[in-house]
């Protein structure tokens, strides 16, 4: 089958990358020409101390750099006899005006990819372009709260979701709380709140609404999601109880999640194990929904993570036929900078449709 000998193309990338990354050094900002820096410090002097500037960024400004490459194909698609490959690259710029206080940039360019759809590696929205991709400002307020204000965020940036698994895969990463976490809307308006209560329990507050359209922030023509959490942490275990309000001009829809971890004492022959269910409503209606998720993960097999899971792929309603996804997957540093990670995945579909079946492999750099 043309789709495993595609595999094949999967260590010749390698081969080439691997230099690459025995290049690799730690670097400061200060390393970069000065060219690069007024790059990206165009339109944001607010970042740089303006009675010291000598074409370099502040004492308290930091940034990373991150690069991913995927290359794969899928089986039962319309275009399964092919490969796809695609990348990503983003840039994170954070600076501190008090030390304790956060101001945070994201810049992301990459290509898009429907056959490695489970490699969402496009965050910036428009192929071979940079765009911001989320700018937020955390602060404290006292010794027990931290308040987050942004834009192009997640409200529940502040939250304390208990999930311990890290899977690659697009579908399953969210531990099965997308919802009630409101980890599935961009372009917003978000303000988020945590307050550490103590002996190891956490509340947090979410809110994105529509900032920058046409109708407006706590608007009744606008979307607003109002949320909260409670979350509990010990050394081993923890749980979380979510909740999210969708509020629409024509409806409400309400979800909660509940999501737990247990991790053993010490690593071996035991995995931790994540588990995630989440129900919804809408006002008004008898419609019911659901979404469940469980994510095993061994942190250490041989020089890696191996991790497997499954769960259904969106919530469903009472009644209707489940489609549930299944994944495993293997990664490993290469070195410091260079992690290589395979990924198997099965996606059920509509009956009498070949499920979706994909194997590919993704390479990221970070410096």
């Amino acid at each position: 089958m043309k789709l495993f000998k595609s595999l094949l193309v999967a260590p010749a990338t390698l081969g080439l990358l691997a230099p690459i990354a025995a290049t690799a050094n730690e670097v400061t900002v200060n390393d970069f020409t000065p060219s690069i820096e007024r790059t990206l410090l165009a339109g944001g002097e607010g970042l740089v101390d303006s009675d010291s500037h000598d074409g370099g960024f502040s004492e308290t400004t930091t940034a990373s750099f991150s690069a991913d490459f995927a290359i794969g194909s899928v089986d039962g698609l319309a275009n399964e006899d092919t490969v796809g490959a695609v990348y990503g690259f983003q840039i994170d710029l954070s600076t501190s005006f008090t030390g304790e206080d956060s101001f945070d940039v994201s810049i992301d360019a990459g290509n898009g990819g429907n056959t490695l759809s489970q490699f969402a590696l496009n965050d910036a929205g428009v192929d071979d372009a940079l765009a911001v991709d989320g700018i937020s400002y955390t602060f404290p307020v006292g010794s027990k709260t931290t308040v987050m204000v942004g834009n192009d965020v997640a409200g529940s940036s502040l939250y304390s979701t208990a999930c311990v698994y890290g899977g690659p895969g697009d579908t399953l990463d969210d531990c099965g709380n997308a919802n009630s976490a409101m980890d599935s809307t961009t372009d917003a308006t978000a303000l988020s709140a945590s307050f550490d209560i103590g002996k190891g329990f956490t509340a947090a507050f979410g809110y994105e609404g529509d900032g920058d359209g046409t109708s407006g922030l706590a608007t009744l023509e606008g979307t607003d999601i109002y949320g909260a959490q409670l979350s509990y942490a010990a050394d081993s275990y923890a749980a979380s109880l979510t909740y999210a309000n969708y509020d629409t001009a024509t409806t409400d829809t309400v979800y909660w999640g509940f999501n737990g971890y247990w991790t053993p004492s010490e690593s071996g022959s035991f995995p931790s194990i994540s588990a995630g269910y989440e129900v919804g409503n809408v006002s008004n209606t008898d419609i019911d929904t659901s979404h469940y998720f469980v994510g095993l993960q061994w942190d250490e097999v041989g020089p890696g993570t191996f991790g497997a899971a499954f769960g259904t792929q969106a919530h469903t309603a009472e009644n209707a036929q489940e489609f549930l996804m299944y994944e495993a997957f293997y990664s490993y540093p290469i070195n410091d900078a260079m992690t290589v990670t395979p990924l198997l995945y099965v996606r059920e579909t509509a009956a009498n449709v070949d499920d979706e079946t994909g194997i590919m492999v993704k390479t990221s750099f970070s410096f």
